[in-house]
């Protein structure tokens, strides 16, 4: 056998590395371990160590044991209580595992020696030995934890690879890292290794001594600040004079006296001052009442702006800011007409409802400007814990009050415009539900007593005027919604979008971008190709934002080419914006079986939307396709049960569901759709097909339907009407509950299209379908 090569026992550490030349003790606990043991006291005394890859791995198979461990002279055995050994080992020199001998009752295995090889005199290695011997001067000077006998030790250290085991052996590395070197064979490159360790930990270790030196000082700098207030207290009371804490107390108190406060409130500020004056000067509690007491003083208590109640300039105020939305402006003025005769009016809760972009928020600015009110604004989307209304305890560390409060005292009055944005979109979790916090804020017989959690003091809300504003009122807690007061801001027609683009948005961005003097100018024709062609939105948003993108454009063009004035055209917006991103859908030229135009609202306004429908032999199977919502899925099964019992009214044979496969397409499959609106024109569609009679190509509709064949009302009917419009329809079939809301059409649509109330199918179907040929 290969002198190198050795039959030993083998133990696996956990967590431990041993290098060779390293006297180390270890206890051993398992039965296997204990058992080489004994087996090596029986031989000549060695023992292979080797580490586990886990050390939290109790029985250790082959694959978790490493190759490269050191062969050790066993130089002493203790036993301890509880079955446990305690084994003083020195290492001889590394090895390297090569394969098992047997595993049970322990591990034995075959082991090779391997040697460190003799570079004798070696001009890179006698430089690496030096630099490492300095590096590890320096480490120990560091550390302070290595004894001074180790450096006497090292000079007697005469092989390259002993001063670098031994080294590794010091240092307190990872077991990572201190693998790496007991596997390095090469001693060169073991070398190379434990210097760029050596000064890694030198650096780390200069660090860890800058940053203790600064705590340090920072400490002592501290004791001294201390002690020397300490001694100038003592030496402004042997003068009589104040010291800066009592100067706090007398200015807090002179505040509180001063302040417009409610007794409670008062009372309360003077009781949390005399605590203040309790507590030590460097204690925790004091900066928590101090705190406290700054927002005190901080609130609006008795402070509040004086409404102008000229209705004729709130009147102008509000037509020059926006325009249109005459239900809004209406309302405004119906209370500050009442509040001019009544002398005395609790604000009321405003709920503007309606698509992104139509103003919402900026309406509710001009109102606070028409009132001459401070404005305060508070995005409720996505809110979702209680304390963000209501405020924390301040028995909580870093409690503040809610943001309710914490508007109040942005606006510095008792009476603001509040606009509580987005209040659709809150949300709730296990810290409570801001909605159910809401309640009292806009209750207005409940909030002239509001309770901050962080105050515990009662805030009279009830001269706030709150402006809510919401995209749909669908998520809105009912209780919650019981308390507004909704005013629906529809979508913008295309008249109302003109005028506002118009008047108010090529204004602004001509400003914004510096342009005077009609350098750049707008056709009429233009803004409309912008409105019908470029943007399809309810509100203006995207229309301002195009119109920013043609200014900047005609800029660029006039500077280019040296234009002092530029006309923007039809042409011109064709030029700078490329091809029409929308398009509306025509209105049929001819009569057709089974294709009628149903109307839709989407969160773009309204649309068209036809509806194809054919039948072919089969079993009675009712197909639908293009994307159908569940909703509207329903809508067109009841109507097919209400044309299967009452086929015979409408000439279709009765046993048409067993012959005949019925087939529904809403064209544009890509884009979901979803709603009860379409029952009617699915039903029209199903009877012109099954009858074989034509659909009027000028007419639309939209309603709901039942399995009597009522007609109930739906929403959203200007924008459907606007649509319709578009597309050159001239007649639109509404539910007959539907009436009241002919009065927000605006009269250019109207008096251009016959509106026909129907309350059952059968009024439909007579204005719809034509006579067989």
């Amino acid at each position: 056998m290969d002198k190198n090569l050795k039959i030993l026992p083998l133990i696996p550490l956990r967590g431990i590395t041993i290098f060779p030349y390293m006297v180390l003790h270890f206890d051993v606990g398992r039965e296997k371990s204990i058992l080489a043991l004994e087996d090596a006291m029986l031989a000549d005394q060695r023992i292979f160590l080797t580490a586990q890859k886990e050390a939290k791995i109790e029985e250790p198979g082959e694959e978790d044991i490493l190759k490269t461990g050191t062969i050790c002279n066993i130089k002493q055995i203790l036993k301890l209580p509880g079955n446990t050994v305690r084994v003083l080992v020195e290492g001889e020199s590394r090895a390297e595992l090569k394969e098992y001998v047997s595993k049970d009752p322990f591990f034995k295995a075959q082991i090779q020696i391997i040697e460190d090889k003799d570079y004798g005199e070696n001009k890179n290695c006698e430089a690496l030995v030096r630099a490492i011997e300095k590096n590890f001067d320096e480490y120990m000077k560091l550390s302070g934890s290595i004894p001074v006998e180790t450096i006497i030790s090292m000079d007697e250290l005469n092989s390259p690879g002993r001063l670098a085991d031994t080294i590794s052996s010091y240092l307190m590395l990872k077991q990572e890292k201190k693998q790496e070197l007991l596997e390095c064979y090469d001693v060169v490159k073991r070398l190379e290794k434990l210097l760029s360790i050596l000064a890694n930990e030198i650096e780390i270790l200069k660090l860890e001594r800058k940053i203790g030196t600064k705590v340090k000082n920072k400490i002592d700098k501290v004791q001294k600040e201390y002690y020397l207030k300490e001694q100038l207290k003592a030496i402004q009371e042997e003068l009589g004079e104040e010291d800066e804490d009592k100067r706090e107390i007398k200015r807090y108190k002179n505040k509180i006296t001063r302040a417009k406060m409610p007794k409670s409130v008062k009372d309360k500020a003077l009781y949390e001052l005399d605590r203040l004056k309790n507590t030590g000067p460097y204690s925790s509690e004091g900066g928590v009442i101090r705190t406290y007491l700054d927002w005190i003083l901080s609130l609006p208590w008795n402070t509040e702006t004086k409404d102008n109640l000229d209705i004729k300039l709130a009147r102008e105020i509000l037509e020059k800011d926006h325009y249109g939305l005459k239900d809004v402006k209406n309302r405004i003025i119906e209370y500050l007409a009442v509040k001019k005769m009544s002398k005395s009016l609790k604000g009321p809760i405003l709920c503007l409802v309606g698509p992104p972009g139509v103003g919402k928020t900026s309406i509710a600015k001009s109102i606070a400007h028409a009132l001459n009110r401070n404005f305060v604004r508070m995005s409720l989307g996505g809110v979702r814990d209680e304390a963000e209304i209501r405020g924390h305890r301040k028995t909580y560390v870093g409690a503040i009050p809610g943001r309710i409060i914490y508007g109040i005292r942005q606006a510095k009055s008792k009476n603001p415009l509040f606009l509580l944005d987005e209040i659709d979109k809150m949300s709730n979790d296990f810290r409570g539900d801001p909605a159910d916090a809401l309640l009292e804020v806009l209750d207005s017989e409940q909030n002239s007593t509001f309770r901050d959690h962080y105050l515990e003091l009662d805030f009279d809300l009830s001269n706030v005027m709150f402006i809510t504003t919401a995209n749909t009122l669908e998520t809105i807690p009912r209780p919650l919604f019981d308390r507004m007061e909704v005013i629906e801001v529809s979508g913008y027609t295309s008249e109302e979008k003109f005028n506002i683009c118009k008047k108010y948005l090529i204004p602004k961005e001509l400003e914004e971008n510096g342009v005077k003097n009609n350098e750049i100018t707008f056709s009429d024709s233009s803004i409309y190709k912008l409105i019908d062609n470029y943007t399809r939105e309810s509100g203006v948003r995207s229309l301002e934002r195009r119109v920013a993108s043609l200014i900047r454009k005609a800029i660029s063009e006039m500077m280019e080419k040296d234009k002092s004035s530029i006309n923007i055209t039809v042409t011109k917006v064709k030029y700078y914006l490329g091809s029409e991103i929308f398009t509306y859908d025509k209105a049929n030229e001819e009569d057709k079986v089974g294709v009628v135009m149903g109307m839709a609202w989407t969160g773009y306004g309204g649309d068209t939307l036809p509806i194809e429908a054919t039948i072919m032999p089969g079993n009675g199977k009712l197909q639908l396709t293009g994307q159908l919502g569940d909703v509207m899925q329903e809508s067109a099964r009841a109507g097919y049960s209400y044309i299967r019992a009452n086929s015979h009214k409408y000439g279709i044979e009765s046993s048409f569901y067993k012959d005949y496969d019925m087939h529904i397409h809403v064209p544009e499959g890509a884009v979901p759709k979803d709603g009860p609106s379409a029952g009617v024109t699915m039903v029209t569609a199903m009877i012109s097909a099954l009858s074989k009679r034509k659909i009027k190509h000028n007419v639309a509709m939209t309603g709901e339907i039942t399995l009597t064949g009522r007609v109930l009302p739906i929403g959203g009917l200007k924008e459907k009407s606007l649509a319709a419009y578009r597309a050159g329809i001239d007649t639109v079939i509404i539910p007959e509950k539907n009436k009241k809301d002919l009065l927000k059409i605006p009269n250019t649509v109207k008096n251009k299209m016959k509106y026909i109330l129907a309350d059952n199918i059968d009024v439909v179907l007579k204005n719809s379908l034509l006579n067989r040929d």
